[in-house]
């Protein structure tokens, strides 16, 4: 067990703080959840609510220890005056180390409990966990929305044949998820890694009897082991360039130059391959709209606090490796920018042309995730976790709308099954248009201050005057900015399909119960109020005090193991440009749809002649959109359909003519050579003289018979004729 005493810091002048008891034990807000999904699979039948109330159980006592190790954390960052996670991490103690008055590295740093876990010779590999700012921030999160997505689901699968198995894996999820962002070593890293992916498998494919669901969850298992192999070899250049799994050390080795650029670049790029499918990145993105075939809790939880975000935080904990190996600071353009900035493009335009409310949030969500990736690509590391703090609540509300809506109507296809849901749905209606608000990034929602806060953080604004950034990221500025504008068209056509016009589905739709607007109320008020922890400097509106929160409880400033990075200074020019451009985004498609197409057919069940009916390139743009830029095409008809078809072919005909014939052609020599062995060898030469010398001995026993006469008077004459022989041979030798 890891240990819960902190050691007194040796360095002369500098004094251990009373951190608290929740975050020396940190550990157990992971082994709440792992345990209950043990008890679940084994016991949770017999529980008069199918095991639900057990993993509910066990995620509320990680949420609540989780808020209260946040408490503490935030006490102790404001109690070493108020400068942000600073100071130097405790080498060996791993204690919450705060520096003595008047030392420049006042602060406070990472909290690292660790035991020995497996020795190699002389080399030990450790286990423990790592509490900071980030890993808090990420534990907050990680626990809000499990705890909402399990109490929406005791609603959503009730009377579903495997109940009681899907609560366990979501607790199992949220465990993985736990486990990963508080491990100290990347080894430690790497398992949760697995485990998160290996949950997502299990919850995608939970109604395999449907071929659809049962591919979504094998696409998505086939298409992460791809890139996990970036991660596993990226751990390996790490630990080989670092000499050790330690999170810390690794990082302070990329830092310090110790481990070289070209190692350093090296397990960069494999760790960003691990991002790319992890998280949905351009062009392994495409298990993620399909993994929508799963329920919708688990689409949620997926986009919003674990699977995805896993790939995210992976950036952020290993930044020094990053920021290092693709020398962002001072840079224009860098690969982990590049396909950001790639990823947040391709999300929103394929959002654009899908029917199924799931797939178009699924599209968002790729998109965001590109936005955090840029954002990490161009050194805008706090503005990266921020967005993806505040798109954690604000997705979740939308996904889960999105299932309060399908609920109702039993599809999720906008275009056919759905229309005017906002008459007789008014709360699932009214928290959707508050995430929506937050994803367009409007003010004053959540999503305005982190998606701006990634622009200013692109140093590529210079012409709305800012100043500062890590590099002048021109390229990327302009790809979030048109992303904005279609960020806000997309869910404009969402909300008027979904809500507006006349219902198009069967049945009477009615509004969902208790246990899914309640954890849509709560997600939509954390949507509204998320941004507020963060105000920019030089915010007039609050006292200076409660600016730039975020960044003092969560980056760790000033510490060996984190980059020197630079901050942006804000830009309201810039805000305002941004939100003018996703107006126009907004008023594009309100236009289309709220004003032409209510015109021509107020069930939207006949759109209006679009571009595409008068321009060419207009409908082939259209037809690459629906075709998915055609890299389900790609991966299936051409890469394994290569595979299955002349490549097998070219196989087996390899097989049977070169590699068969060489064996038969062997084959054929050895039985010929045995042959010549059985019958000249050992049938003539071998067997010839066994037999000669059997022969032999039968003469010679015949002959040496006819002695034994059994004739005293014949043995007598032969002994004496034997003595006289001896006789007259010592006579002639003497």
């Amino acid at each position: 067990m890891l240990s819960a005493n902190i050691a007194a810091a040796e360095t002369a002048g500098k004094a251990v703080a009373a951190s608290g008891w929740f975050l020396e034990n940190a550990w157990l807000i992971w082994l709440f959840p792992a345990v209950s999904f043990l008890l679940i699979l084994l016991f949770g039948k017999r529980f008069p609510r199918g095991g639900s109330e057990i993993g509910i159980a066990a995620v509320g006592a990680s949420f609540v220890f989780g808020l209260i190790t946040a408490i503490q954390w935030i006490s102790e960052v404001e109690g070493a005056g108020g400068g942000g996670a600073e100071g130097e991490h405790a080498l060996g103690a791993g204690g919450l180390v705060v520096a003595a008055e008047g030392e420049a590295s006042g602060g406070v740093g990472a909290l690292t409990r660790s035991i020995t876990w497996l020795t190699n010779g002389a080399e030990a590999i450790g286990a423990g966990i790592m509490i900071d700012g980030l890993a808090v921030m990420m534990i907050f999160v990680v626990t809000v929305v499990s705890l909402l997505v399990h109490i929406y689901s005791t609603d959503y699968v009730a009377g579903d044949r495997r109940y009681t198995h899907f609560f366990a894996f979501l607790s199992l999820f949220t465990a993985s998820m736990l486990f990963f962002v508080t491990a100290s070593t990347t080894i430690q890293m790497l398992v949760g890694w697995e485990l998160v992916g290996v949950c997502s498998f299990v919850l995608i494919g939970h109604w395999w009897e449907e071929k659809d669901n049962s591919d979504a969850a094998l696409k998505a298992f086939f298409t992460n082991r791809v890139g996990d192999m970036g991660i596993i070899i990226g751990v390996s250049i790490l630990f080989f360039g670092a000499g050790t799994f330690d999170v810390i050390g690794v990082n302070e080795a990329a830092i310090n130059g110790t481990m070289s650029h070209t190692v350093t670049l090296a397990a960069a790029l494999c760790l960003t391959a691990a991002v790319m499918s992890k998280s949905g990145q351009f062009f392994l993105h495409t298990w993620l709209p399909d993994a929508m075939a799963g329920p919708t809790p688990v689409s949620a939880l997926i986009h919003a606090a674990t699977m995805v975000v896993a790939g995210i935080f992976m950036v952020a904990r290993l930044y020094g490796v990053f920021f290092e190996g693709y020398a962002i600071g001072g840079s224009s353009i860098n690969t982990l920018a590049l396909i950001g900035g790639i990823t947040t493009l391709v999300g929103a335009t394929l959002a654009f042309v899908q029917n199924d409310i799931k797939r178009v949030l699924a599209y968002s969500t790729v998109s965001q995730l590109g936005y955090m990736v840029l954002a990490l690509g161009v050194g805008a590391w706090t503005a990266a976790l921020f967005h993806l703090f505040t798109h954690a609540f604000f997705k979740a509300c939308l996904f889960l709308g999105s299932g309060s809506v399908s609920h109702a109507v039993h599809s999720f296809d906008m275009k056919k099954d759905m229309g005017g849901l906002r008459k007789v749905m008014p709360h699932t209606y009214r928290t959707f248009m508050i995430g929506t608000v937050a994803l367009a990034g409007l003010p004053i929602l959540s999503g305005f201050w982190s998606k701006d806060e990634i622009l200013v953080g692109t140093g590529g604004w210079g012409l709305f005057g800012g100043t500062g950034g890590n590099g002048a990221y021109t390229v990327m500025l302009a790809m979030g900015m048109i992303t904005a504008a279609l960020t806000g068209a997309y869910m404009t056509r969402v909300v008027y399909l979904t809500f507006f016009g006349e219902f198009r589905g069967h049945g009477t739709p009615h509004e969902s119960g208790p246990r899914i607007t309640v954890p849509l109320w709560i997600l939509g008020g954390l949507a509204v109020v998320a941004g507020f922890i963060n105000f920019p400097a030089g915010f007039q509106l609050v006292p200076a005090s409660w600016e730039e929160k975020f960044l003092q409880w969560v980056e760790p400033v000033g510490v060996s193991y984190f980059p020197a990075i630079k901050h942006a200074t804000p830009s309201w020019t810039l805000a305002i440009v941004s939100v003018i451009v996703a107006l126009i985004g907004i008023g594009a498609a309100y236009y289309y749809y709220f004003v032409r197409v209510r015109a021509v057919s107020p069930t939207a069940t006949e759109l209006p002649d679009g571009p595409t009916s008068r321009s060419a390139v207009a409908r082939l743009g259209h037809r690459i959109l629906v075709n998915k830029y055609y890299l389900d095409w790609l991966y299936t008809t051409v890469i394994v359909g290569f595979v299955k078809g002349p490549l097998a072919r070219a196989a087996y005909w390899t097989n049977q003519n070169v590699i068969d014939r060489v064996v038969n052609e062997a084959g054929t020599r050895s039985v010929q050579a045995g042959n010549i062995v059985y019958h000249k060898v050992d049938q003539m030469v071998v067997d010839g003289i066994v037999n000669a010398t059997g022969k032999i001995s039968d003469s010679s026993g015949e002959e040496l018979r006819r002695i034994q006469t059994g004739k005293v008077q014949q043995y007598a004459a032969i002994m004496f004729a034997a003595a006289t022989i001896l006789a007259g041979i010592f006579i002639i030798v003497i």
